[in-house]
């Protein structure tokens, strides 16, 4: 592989930029003897909130305990139906499997990868209690409709914003215009840790007070337990990093965003490929930049999958997010999808491939990228 190969994502060279403030706060948690709990985490629960623009946040261990929690704050459980993209990380429709709710999914708009919200009132039952919709890639889902549709039909939403952090829709940030918004920490995420870490945010302080108790066993105080839970806690080593770094993430994001706008600039002229796009309305923070490479291939290999191996062989390290659509995975076969039920996303499976995006990339960097684009489309 050549020697300038370009990640998909350079951590390393985020945390060189930061490392003194990063060791500090790490630091000062290990000489305080408090790993679990205390002020490092209340803090940081209180500076996400004000960034988002919500009353309340809850930290958790994970994106996905995240998703898990509001669920059952929701008392969402089985005989339920919840509504969501087949387009997504399987931790959105697996959490609503596990609180024994059933997945249904909703077909995705080819321009912005995220659910179709004019297909979603199709969808509706009885039975839906509430609607996921996932601000995939960085950009945000047309939250107005979403709401106007759950105030129809009384049902909540849950915002998805593992990656969509500093994202708005109008003048909000997603995570304050549903019901409860979900935030994944995983370190290639817009805000992420050294490790695993999650939030949720709420304008509602009953829920967040029931998320509380359900992430800490059950238990409002210690050793009494009043539900079932779990052990879902944010460690304040994770929680001093991510307030280092959410001092940073308007910038980051801005970057990004300038980054995108280059990537536009330098492909626009190759064929072969849909470039993404902005939603009107919507501010994209571009956790990725994924474009579209029109398949001209009958065989299984598609011309995705070759342009990809052209760009490794070139040094560029690219990602397919998702491969196989949550409808057609094994685990939810018992669902009775078939290959065809949602055209726009099996068809963006065989499509999409998301380029090197991260604050840091260069110029250069990209002029590379969109040579060997260039190279391999013409």
């Amino acid at each position: 592989m050549p020697v300038n190969t370009i990640p998909p994502v350079d951590l390393v060279r985020q945390y060189k930029l930061i490392s003194d403030e990063i060791d500090s706060a790490v630091l000062e948690v290990v000489r305080s003897g408090r790993y679990i709990g205390g002020a490092v985490v209340s803090d940081f629960e209180q500076q996400l909130a004000e960034y988002v623009g919500s009353s309340d946040c809850v930290s958790c261990n994970s994106g996905t305990d995240a998703l898990y929690l509001a669920l059952k704050a929701l008392n969402i459980g089985p005989g339920d139906e919840v509504i969501t993209t087949p387009f997504t990380f399987i931790a959105t429709a697996e959490t609503i499997s596990l609180v024994g709710a059933k997945p249904v999914f909703v077909d995705i708009e080819r321009d912005t990868f995220n659910i179709d919200v004019e297909a979603i009132e199709a969808a509706i039952t009885p039975q839906t209690k509430a609607i996921i919709p996932v601000h995939l890639f960085g950009q945000p889902v047309n939250m107005t409709r979403i709401m106007d549709i759950a105030q129809t039909y009384n049902i909540y939403v849950i915002e998805d914003c593992a990656q969509g952090t500093g994202a708005k829709w109008g003048e909000q940030i997603v995570g304050s215009i549903g019901h409860v918004g979900c935030f994944s920490f995983f370190p290639t995420k817009n805000l992420g840790t050294c490790g695993d870490g999650g939030a949720v945010t709420t304008n509602d302080q009953a829920i967040a007070q029931k998320i509380q108790i359900i992430k800490e066993h059950g238990s409002a105080q210690r050793y009494y337990h009043d539900v079932v839970g779990i052990n879902s806690r944010l460690d304040s080593i994770q929680a001093a990093i991510l307030q280092v770094k959410l001092r940073y993430l308007n910038q980051w994001n801005e970057q990004r965003r300038e980054i995108a706008q280059r990537y536009h600039q330098l492909l626009a002229p190759i064929p072969g490929i849909q470039l993404p796009q902005e939603i009107k309305g919507g501010y994209h923070v571009w956790n990725q930049y994924t474009i579209l490479v029109e398949n001209k291939s009958n065989q299984e290999t598609t011309t995705r999958d070759n342009l990809r191996q052209k760009l490794q062989e070139n040094g560029v390290i690219s990602m397919i997010y998702y491969p196989i659509p949550l409808h057609l995975q094994k685990v939810y076969e018992s669902l009775g999808y078939q290959k065809g039920d949602f055209s726009m996303t099996e068809k963006a499976a065989k499509e999409v491939l998301s380029l090197p995006m991260f604050p840091d990339l260069t110029l250069e960097e990209q002029e590379q990228i969109a040579y060997a684009l260039k190279d391999y489309c013409h």
